[in-house]
């Protein structure tokens, strides 16, 4: 046999391997978990609350180059506090629905978790620094807590809703797929 012929041979049997190839790998992707409605929608509700975090955290950057009252540091930072409560619970929903959730919402949420946490440390420690230097709140590592809370909320901003707009740009792609799939 020439070494030519089992090249050709060889490309003729990966060309009839082809198709079905790629319908066992179309039929992997089929047997992932689909997007769960249920996930879908808390992470949007924890889009509204990580962008609510987002804002606080550059007002309270921005206290940082002028000089206002530690009661005005404390009120916002009141606010970070709630708001990282409020988006912690809905976390620990999305966490609850985590094994009914798509392989990909289940990414995000995990990606999530640690910076949640790290938020919730800083706003803390930014808390408790005010209520020791009420005469200076701007002094010690407070900037140093602020800014790391306003990287944090900004990265937490962004993969929460790079998860949902991942879930957007999966659902076109599935439906173009549809589309270009032989009818059976």
């Amino acid at each position: 046999m020439s070494i030519l012929f089992k090249v050709v041979r060889r490309h003729v049997l990966a060309l009839m391997l082809l198709p079905t190839s790629l319908m066992i790998a179309n039929r992997a992707m089929a047997i992932q978990k689909a997007e769960n409605q249920d996930v879908r929608d808390l992470l949007s509700l924890a889009a509204q609350q990580s962008a609510s975090l987002d804002y606080d955290a550059d007002q309270m950057q921005s206290l940082l180059h002028n000089d206002v009252a530690w009661q005005t540091h404390a009120i916002l930072l009141q606010a970070v506090k709630g708001h990282v409560n409020q988006l912690s619970r809905t976390i620990a929903k999305l966490e609850a629905e985590r094994s009914e959730a798509s392989t990909w919402q289940q990414k995000g949420v995990d990606r999530v978790l640690p910076l949640l946490r790290e938020l919730a440390e800083n706003t803390t420690a930014a808390i408790n620094h005010l209520n020791k230097n009420q005469a200076r709140p701007v002094s010690g590592y407070y900037a140093d807590y602020l800014d790391e809370n306003a990287e944090t909320a900004h990265d937490l901003n962004r993969i929460i809703t790079a998860t949902i707009e991942y879930g957007h740009m999966r659902g076109k792609l599935e439906k173009l797929e549809e589309q270009i799939q032989p009818s059976t």
